[in-house]
């Protein structure tokens, strides 16, 4: 059994996702966890709490979203088992975008960018009669000015501003925690709650256990599998 319970608000259209997202936080001390979006324009929003507070941030939400959209159905599971918690957060991999897939160009518009050959402009016909004076024949001679020499300043040499590097944050569950050596891995890893221990297993690669198996697993059992991945012996 998880140690919260989950509310969860269906709308159809984003503004009034939003609009019952926005009440629910306000009117109850709950915390947002997420929001999936599935066909014909179906949004769920969810929250998670102690069951007082997830029930009555539900029907604040439920208020708000009827009043700027269409509300479909709401719900509150208090204590949810263990196994749905897949559910609750999906994994990384099913989260991604799918990218989009890449057309050729067609054979028309390659010939469109197809340079055409330039022909050579036509030399200019002769003129007949006398021959032009030369520019050093019209132009009179100037009398030649003394240089005078300008002392070059050396440049001034460039202030170099350090570049500090970013210190290491304190470990987001989907972010990646540096594992510099083992001892410091294992005090980030102390940091986090179970619930984020599982979450942050979920989306290392290589674990040799997964699914419900991190769902059941304890904190020195996860422990112990991220310490032979990230240090294998």
């Amino acid at each position: 059994m998880l140690d919260y319970a989950l509310g969860l608000i269906e709308t159809r259209g984003l503004i009034g996702a939003i609009e019952a997202a926005d009440a629910m936080v306000k009117a109850a001390h709950v915390e947002l966890i997420g929001k999936e979006r599935v066909d014909a324009g179906f949004i769920v929003i969810k929250v998670k709490g102690d069951v007082a507070s997830v029930k009555a941030a539900v029907d604040a939400g439920a208020a708000a979203a009827q009043r700027v959209g269409e509300l479909i159905s709401t719900h509150v599971i208090p204590r949810p088992d263990t196994d749905v918690e897949i559910l609750i957060y999906p994994p990384p991999s099913q989260t991604k975008e799918k990218s989009l897939p890449h057309f050729p160009k067609s054979e028309p518009e390659k010939k469109k960018k197809e340079k055409l050959p330039v022909s050579p402009p036509p030399a200019p016909k002769k003129k007949r009669g006398r021959p032009a004076k030369s520019k050093a024949e019209v132009q009179p001679k100037v009398e030649e000015q003394p240089q005078i020499k300008i002392p070059v300043v050396a440049e001034q040499q460039a202030e170099v501003i350090p570049v500090v590097q970013p210190t290491a944050l304190s470990p987001v569950v989907n972010d990646s925690i540096p594992a510099l050596d083992e001892q410091s891995y294992i005090a980030e890893l102390d940091k986090l709650s179970v619930h984020e221990l599982r979450h942050y297993a979920r989306s290392v690669q290589g674990l040799p256990i997964y699914g419900r198996q991190i769902s059941r697993a304890n904190r020195d059992e996860l422990v112990n599998e991220l310490l032979k991945v990230k240090f294998p012996k």
